[in-house]
């Protein structure tokens, strides 16, 4: 039986009528404006300052060593002495003139050894006289006849024999770092003669025992003189003033993110150490290291770095390290756009099981005191009736930023909705609190930032800071370079998230050639 005409009018404007009236419900109840919680204040990021790191050991040689010593050491000495043959002559003296061979530098566990061959002649001088029957004359009248040479007028006989003489001369320097930038070289010298002989009448004599003690004293004069001349030297403190004021500087790290603008990394060099020169079979190796305060500045500066007056002595260090602290600046307009690419245009449930589903449109982030409050728009649509309601609303997250250092990943903890937020979808809001959990869920497992390219971006600034110590001289190879980059903390203001990041390095200093002074 068919409808009266009135009748089906009717129910459709009943049914107008209550669809209107619930859109007008919905639009009521829905959120007109922004109900974003109230932001604690949060202090501005102050000028970050680290404490740096730079240990150096520099190898030196034992063939620059040798070089050195060889440019440095006497060649020859010579010496005389009176009271060895006077009582077979006349005013008899013994001379020598000694040569220093190549010079040999042996490594020791805890010393320096260097040797020398040494060789010259032995000179004897004085009068025998031929006259009368004693020994002098016998040995005058011996030395007329072989000689070919008279004696003077007063009837003396002139001797002049020459000799050889043998041994070698080994000199040990156990080195020490002083605390006035000094070096003290503890040298120690030993004489060997195997051979000192000479003939007189056919008879051969051997001085050696009789000349070394002469010997030992001159060389032990000239290794008083070169310790003490090496003790006085301010070499080391001239090189470490050279790299202390060239470390004293701003370096220039470029932008961290698209949009920010340039950095510098300033280094303050504040206090300067050293461990004790260590020996082996092929080097001296003298550690040294800076200790400075790093900070990054939005411009370049001119630090003040006072040259300590002493150095500090410390126990042994076993390699070359780099540790610089750098931080990456990243503005929240850039976190924005990490967030948003994470989380827009995904739907929760992610399996559409429930009865309300409800789909990201777009996300940002603010600082708030200690936390970040995620404003994120969503829309939310009834999926279980025919009717198919749906509302739009921004629904406000409180969550606390945490580093994952091994993944190199800044992630959210402690997702919680904000309360404000309950009734953030008008008349729908009781049915789409359930999806609370899930929305929770996802901001945990998504609201994730890759801070890769960030890091990437900061090794490469501390590579170029590095750069200048592969700068060699000549007779010096430096090698250096950045190993690894850590992401260590993180702060933020109300504009911009630091990630900090320490990088580790290392550093060897090769000296092939000292320098002739």
């Amino acid at each position: 039986m068919a409808l009266p005409f009135g009748k089906i009018a009717a129910g459709v404007l009943v049914l107008a009528v209550s669809f209107a009236g619930a859109v007008w419900v919905l639009d009521v109840l829905s959120p007109t404006g922004d109900r974003r919680p109230a932001l604690t204040e949060v202090p501005p990021l102050k000028p970050l300052s680290r404490e740096s790191m730079i240990v150096t050991p520099a190898a030196v040689s034992l063939a620059a060593i040798r070089d050195l010593v060889e440019h440095a050491a006497p060649r020859n000495m010579t010496g005389e002495r009176g009271d060895l043959i006077s009582q077979f002559m006349k005013d008899g003296k013994i001379g020598w003139d000694i040569n220093r061979g190549a010079l040999t530098v042996t490594g020791r566990a805890d010393s320096i050894a260097v040797s020398a061959p040494l060789t010259g002649t032995l000179r004897a001088t004085g009068q025998f006289s031929s006259r009368g029957g004693d020994i002098s004359g016998l040995i005058g009248s011996f030395l007329s006849q072989n000689s070919g040479r008279g004696p003077d007028a007063r009837g003396n006989q002139p001797v002049d024999q020459r000799g050889t003489l043998r041994g070698t001369v080994t000199m040990t320097a156990r080195p020490a770092i002083l605390p006035a930038w000094r070096i003290d070289p503890n040298l120690s010298a030993q004489v060997s003669l195997s051979d000192a002989s000479t003939s007189i009448m056919g008879f051969r004599l051997n001085l050696a025992q009789d000349i070394k003690p002469m010997v030992d004293q001159a060389v032990n004069e000239q290794v008083g003189e070169l310790s003490a001349k090496v003790r006085s030297d301010p070499f080391l403190e001239t090189i470490a003033r050279r790299e202390w004021s060239k470390m004293c500087r701003s370096v220039a790290l470029g932008a961290m993110a698209e949009g920010m603008p340039g950095l510098w990394l300033e280094i303050r060099p504040t206090r300067a150490f050293a461990a004790q020169p260590r020996t082996d079979q092929s080097a001296v190796t003298l550690t040294l290291g800076v200790q400075a305060e790093t900070r990054i500045v939005p411009g370049e500066t001119r630090p003040s770095c006072p040259f300590p007056a002493t150095l500090d002595i410390v126990p042994q260090l076993e390699q070359g390290s780099v540790n610089l602290a750098v931080p990456i600046d990243v503005p929240f307009t850039e976190v924005n756009r990490l967030l948003e690419a994470q989380l827009k245009g995904k739907t929760f449930p992610e399996d559409q099981s429930g009865g309300f589903a409800v789909n990201v449109i777009g996300a940002s982030v603010v600082a708030s005191g200690d936390r970040l409050l995620i404003s994120l728009r969503v829309k939310a649509n009834e999926q279980k009736s025919w009717l198919g309601l749906g509302a739009e609303a921004t629904v406000y997250v409180w969550g606390r930023p945490a580093l994952d250092s091994a993944r190199q990943i800044l992630r959210l903890t402690d997702i919680a909705l904000d309360v404000q937020s309950q009734a953030a979808f008008g008349i729908l809001g009781a049915a789409t609190r359930a999806t609370a959990p899930y929305l929770e869920k996802a901001i945990a497992d998504s609201a994730v930032i890759d801070l890769h390219p960030l890091a990437d971006q900061a090794r490469k600034s501390v590579e170029a800071v590095i750069a200048d110590m592969r700068q060699a001289a000549d007779g010096v190879r430096v090698d250096a370079a950045v190993t690894a980059l850590r992401l260590v903390g993180i702060e933020f203001d109300a504009t911009t998230l630091r990630v900090i990041a320490e990088a580790d390095g290392t550093v060897r200093v090769a000296v092939t050639a000292l320098a002739l002074r």
